[in-house]
Order: structure tokens, then sequence, then C-alpha cells
């Protein structure tokens, strides 16, 4: 009788380490967020938000600000001008590149696209520290250096 409640007390123990491997991995409910630690050459300072609900990133949200608050994508100004230069907009980019993560579900995965390659490597940058922050449950703003990346939009 003894051994047959150690052993499942040994087995309870074990199926317990088990299950907590498993859950080390996997990201909290709630909205995380990363930014970029300083304004690029043009003023902007990227940022991303994703809301994750029973470990799937459900919603993001990847735009800049500049230092009054304004965000990029209402610039029409400079989504006309970014338009001429690269052939796409803030608009479009973003668009692809949340869906992108949604249905991916890993910033390494998420296809470039061309005319907003920098983008792309901001995105992937904040994308993983707000993961980062999901896994560990950690709902407070992540810093990002942006190094070695242009100035610009592309």
């Amino acid at each position: 009788m003894k051994f047959s409640r150690l052993a499942i007390v040994v087995l309870l123990f074990v199926f317990s380490l088990v299950g907590s491997e498993s859950r080390a991995d996997e990201m909290r409910d709630g909205y995380y967020a990363a930014e970029a630690t300083d304004y690029d050459a043009e003023g902007w300072k990227d940022f991303i938000t994703i809301y994750v609900s029973d470990n799937r990133i459900v919603n993001v949200e990847f735009n800049a600000r500049n230092n009054c608050g304004f965000i990029r994508s209402w610039d029409l100004d400079y989504q006309r001008h970014l338009k001429a230069e690269t052939g796409m907009n803030t608009g479009e980019y973003v668009r692809v590149y949340t869906y992108e993560l949604i249905n991916r579900q890993e910033a390494a995965k998420v296809l470039v696209l061309t005319g907003a390659e920098r983008a792309h490597k901001i995105f992937q940058l904040l994308a993983e520290a707000a993961i980062t922050r999901a896994k560990t449950g950690d709902k407070s703003m992540a810093f990002v250096d942006m190094p070695g990346i242009g100035a610009g939009s592309k």
C-alpha cells in the first residue's frame, strides 16, 4: 500500500514537471508592446502591440509616431512620397506584416516585401521583443535598439 501511494506521488510529480515544461514556451493572454528606443532620422519611433489569447497572437498593431504623437500612417503627404519612392506606403506593408504575424505566429516567418525591407527588419525586432514579453507574462514596454538599420522607411 505504501509503495502504491509513493508511486502515485512520484507519477504526479513527474506529470507536473512535464506539464510545466510545455507551458514554459507558451504565450500568456494579454497585450504586449515594444518600441524603438530612439526616433529615426526622419523623426519616427516605431512600435508594436500584440494581443495574445489562448497562446495565439490574435491582433497586431504596428506603426510609428513622431515626438508630437502623430501616427505615421495618418501622414498623407508622407504616404504619397513613400508610395512614389518605393512603390508601397505604410498602410500597405503594415497590413501585410501584421496579417503574416497573425497567421504564422513567428516574427522570423514573416515574408519580406520589396520596397519595405527596412520596415520588415524593424517589425521583426519589435515583434520578437513583444513575443518574448508574452512568453514571460511581462506586460511592461520592451525597448528595442535598432542598430544597423538606416534611416527612412524602406
